[in-house]
């Protein structure tokens, strides 16, 4: 993570949201997160998903026109591309610190190893089945249109479930930098707000590609599936680690973008 200038000066905006989490390249005097850098998250995420859609494009045009499979694969290897990987590697370490079943501070000494354990393994290998698995059946019955929406909004809702769990009040697990920095910085208002504001594009967004009275109850249900799992796996980690840090915001990116697909998945399979 990118440390603050030496005249302290720090950036929570758009810029900074990009320079920390992706390889985007941004000036430098950007990558300076401040505690304002997550509620941006949302919109990067967005911005990814668009940009991760680009190749799938290269081999499926829509519905039976091409390899569903391989524009999912695409595009979930596009996401980890362009962010180094970052949010997988917190699953793993995150599933290692869980799984071993020590105290909190045995547990982050466990997160904080380079290798990856049978608990890690499993975790990123279950979450990228999953994710190419769903988005694979959703694309199969998708137009273009449909398809970049049901990518756009699982990974925007992977980016809003860290904003939550970054609520006033929440501690910083013990020795998280991004955890001190961002740990009780989102408030209520700018929680809510944004929250309020993707389950409007989610039901909004459906509507104007064409989707039913039922498609677009099922695009807000996976938006709040998501945040749900999002925050189960948040409050249980916080009470096992005594706080949040960048290893749990990357699980739960992962495991909220992971839930949305699936029961997007899930809407496609009962139309």
């Amino acid at each position: 993570m990118t440390e603050p200038s030496s005249d302290g000066r720090t950036s929570g905006g758009f810029l900074a949201a990009l320079g920390v989490f992706t390889v985007l390249p941004v000036p430098s005097r950007a990558r300076r997160p401040g505690a304002g850098v997550l509620a941006w998250l949302p919109v990067v995420g967005a911005l990814l998903a668009v940009l991760a859609y680009v190749p799938a494009l290269a081999v499926w045009r829509g519905a039976s026109h091409g390899s569903p499979f391989l524009a999912a694969a695409l595009f979930v290897c596009g996401l980890a591309l362009l962010t180094r990987g970052l949010h997988l590697d917190g699953t793993a370490d995150l599933a290692d610190g869980l799984g071993s079943g020590h105290p909190a501070e045995q547990a982050l000494a466990i997160m904080r190893r380079p290798d990856i354990g049978a608990f890690g393994a499993v975790a990123v290998a279950g979450t990228l089945l999953l994710q190419v698995g769903a988005l694979s059946a959703v694309l199969a019955v998708s137009s273009r249109p449909e398809g970049l929406f049901a990518g756009a909004l699982a990974v925007s809702t992977g980016r809003l479930a860290v904003l939550h769990a970054a609520g006033t009040g929440v501690p910083a697990a013990s020795g998280s930098t991004l955890g001190v920095l961002v740990a009780g910085a989102a408030s209520a208002p700018v929680r809510w707000t944004a929250g309020a504001a993707l389950l409007a594009a989610a039901g909004v967004g459906r509507f104007l590609i064409g989707g039913t009275a039922a498609q677009v109850a099922w695009a807000v249900a996976a938006v709040l599936s998501g945040l749900l799992a999002a925050a189960a796996l948040s409050r249980h980690a916080v009470r096992r680690l005594g706080g949040v840090s960048g290893d749990l915001f990357g699980a739960l990116i992962e495991v909220a973008t992971t839930v949305t697909l699936v029961v997007l998945a899930a809407e496609a399979a009962w139309r």
